[in-house]
This record gives structure tokens, C-alpha cells and sequence, in this order.
């Protein structure tokens, strides 16, 4: 049996705010699409710009999920875009927290099974689950060249009194 969780919206300031953009250069993959170091270490960089820039924004509930999807949808970028330079925003909007990386490649990102002793091709089932853990939502935009999240915040005007 399995058991869903759906949390409950958190709380963010009344409004919207810019919370994140970096850009980066990727090098081409290496033999059987591997990427070459110096650029796998872009992942774990980007994931600790995103987590200080939530903590100062105060979103903190927020970076967990947020550090899975930034790691999941950079590395995608990185493995299948082809593109040269990557790029990574955050924003608050609409009662939404909004993660978007943009390669600028079109292609869509797509859930494609891996197989059973791949030891790669989970990372958009993962941004799947924890997006809808959290009550949110993913998808491409602009043909394929921008892949985003968004999880759902409150207002302080709209919590309850």
C-alpha cells in the first residue's frame, strides 16, 4: 500500500520576489554522454546558490524539494541538451515559488522508464514525486528549452486568523 502526502501551502512574504539567476558554461559531454567533472560540479554549486538565496528570501521549508529539483533538472541540461551555457532562476509569483533551468535547446523533457539495472534516467520521476508532495507542479516551456518547477506558498494576506 502507499501512503500520499500533500503539505499544506507554506508561508512567504506578500509578495513576489526575485530570487535567484545564475548562468553557467557547461563543456560538451565526454564519451557515452558523460559529463566531464568540472561541470558535474556545477550541480552541487548551483544547489548551494539556491539553498542561501531561499534562506535569504526566507524560504527555508522550501529547500529541500528545492535542491532535488535544481540537482535533477541541471544535470538533465547538462546530459541531454547539448547546449553550452545554462541557466537557473527562481522566483516567487502567484502564491508560487517557480524553478526554472533553461538550456535554450528545444526538446522535450519527457518520463521515459529507465530500465530495470540503469543506474541513471530516475531524475524527472523524482522532480514528479516531490512536486506533488509538495502540492506543485513541473513541466517544458518554449519548445523544450526551458524545464520548470513550482511549489505553492501562502500569502501572509491569505493565512488564516
Amino acid at each position: 500500500m502507499t501512503t500520499t502526502v500533500v503539505r499544506s501551502p507554506l508561508l512567504v512574504l506578500d509578495c513576489d520576489q526575485h530570487v535567484m539567476d545564475e548562468r553557467f558554461p557547461i563543456g560538451p559531454p565526454g564519451p557515452d554522454r558523460q559529463v566531464v567533472p568540472e561541470t558535474a560540479s556545477r550541480v552541487r554549486i548551483m544547489r548551494r546558490i539556491a539553498t542561501a538565496r531561499l534562506r535569504f528570501h526566507g524560504l527555508e521549508a522550501l529547500i529541500d524539494p528545492a535542491q532535488l529539483v535544481v540537482s535533477e533538472l541541471v544535470a538533465n541540461a547538462m546530459i541531454h541538451s547539448g547546449a553550452a551555457e545554462v541557466q537557473v532562476v527562481m522566483f516567487t509569483r502567484e502564491g508560487c515559488l517557480n524553478i526554472v533551468v533553461i538550456d535554450g535547446m528545444p526538446g522535450e523533457a519527457t518520463l521515459t522508464p529507465p530500465g530495470v539495472t540503469s543506474e541513471s534516467g530516475r531524475g524527472l520521476y523524482l522532480v514528479q514525486a516531490v512536486t506533488a508532495e509538495y502540492g506543485g507542479d513541473w513541466g517544458t516551456s518554449d519548445a523544450g528549452a526551458q524545464t520548470w518547477c513550482r511549489f505553492p506558498v501562502i500569502s501572509l494576506s491569505e493565512q488564516p486568523q
